[in-house]
């Protein structure tokens, strides 16, 4: 590394992120994170225990079994992302339980975020309109044009989270 390097702080900053994320230090902020979208993440409550944050501590309710997969996708409450195709911050990817189960959703910062819940019941990782259920933050009404589920706008959706854990429900609705 040549002195001019050293000498401004932006290249260490981001020398050090990148090392963080390497070695998993997950107490260091990393900018270099805030821009990674589509990561897979695994469901760790700790990560909402007092004093932690910022996150958000998810009850989901209304799974109607234990099979299949559950995803929990993040998005930040922007129009651009709403919605795209690997424009979520990160995926939650788990076992559902049937009735009810609490995930936590860990947030680069506090702010205005979107949340989406699948429950893919048959585990073939499809959207399967007649058997999978689905739920968003705020547990807006889901409508449907010709039995295909139609996503509501972000402005029914959004929500803040704090700097600590934030705590909301979302309840999962099948199409019957």
């Amino acid at each position: 590394m040549n002195a001019s390097a050293l000498a401004h702080p932006l290249p260490r900053l981001a020398l050090a992120a990148g090392a963080a994320a390497v070695l998993g230090l997950g107490g260091i902020a990393s900018p270099l994170a805030a821009q990674t979208l589509g990561v897979k993440i695994d469901n760790d409550m700790s990560l909402c225990a007092p004093g932690k944050g910022p996150a958000v501590r998810l009850e989901i309710s209304g799974l109607k079994s234990s099979s299949g997969n559950l995803f929990v996708r993040t998005y930040r409450a922007r129009e651009s992302d709403w919605l795209k195709s690997r424009r979520y911050l990160h995926r939650i990817d788990t076992t559902p339980r049937k009735g009810a189960m609490t995930v936590c959703v860990p947030l680069p910062s506090a702010g205005d975020y979107a949340i989406v819940v699948q429950h893919d019941a048959n585990g073939n990782r499809e959207k399967d309109f007649s058997s999978d259920g689905a739920g968003m933050s705020n547990n807006p009404e889901i409508n449907t044009f010709l039995g295909i589920p139609r996503a509501p706008g972000l402005d029914k959706t959004r929500f803040r989270a704090g700097s600590g854990v934030t705590r909301i429900a979302i309840q999962v609705k099948y199409q019957d």
